[in-house]
């Protein structure tokens, strides 16, 4: 078999097809959402505080994946769109939670039917049960690479190639 017929074709490859297709609705939603003042980094935020409110910096940071530091700069950014209020624990102030304001709730009206509609597009032309199945495997197969699989050691490592070991 030569290494070309070997190799795996973009168009067979799970990672590269979920990456591009990740990048599409990125573009999209990003296109969508840019009238009202919102970039990509501030949607993400919005979604998890519409859901839960006054989660601390590094909560926020954790739910989307983000370092703490990249969260706090495009936190800076929310609060001064005033769509947020970062205030200190009372209890330990070491910690920051983020309020979303009026203003930053009412994004929730205007950018969740954006994102609906990149979604819709992306979906044209898939029957509901097409759709479950989509979200399902797609679930199941983040679910297979949550906890890291052991790392397996180089042969040589190993001992490849080593004499084996002598009893007694």
């Amino acid at each position: 078999m030569s290494d070309r017929e070997s190799a795996l074709p973009f168009e067979q490859s799970l990672g590269f097809l979920v990456r591009d297709l990740n990048r599409a609705i990125q573009r999209n939603l990003q296109a969508r959402i840019q009238p009202s003042g919102a970039t990509l980094g501030a949607w993400y935020f919005l979604r998890v505080l519409w859901e839960e409110d006054s989660l601390t910096q590094r909560e926020l940071a954790q739910r989307i994946g983000m370092q703490e530091p990249t969260a706090v700069i495009a936190l800076r950014g929310m609060e001064e769109a005033g769509w947020i209020v970062r205030e200190r624990s009372e209890t330990d102030r070491r910690k920051v939670h983020i309020h979303l304001t009026d203003t930053g709730r009412a994004l929730r009206e205007a950018l969740l039917p954006e994102a609906k509609a990149v979604i819709a597009e992306a979906l044209v032309g898939m029957e509901e049960a097409e759709v479950d199945t989509l979200l399902s495997l797609l679930r199941r197969a983040r679910a297979n690479l949550a906890e890291p699989a052991p790392a397996t050691p180089p042969a040589k490592a190993r001992g490849a190639g080593l004499r084996p070991p002598r009893n007694g």
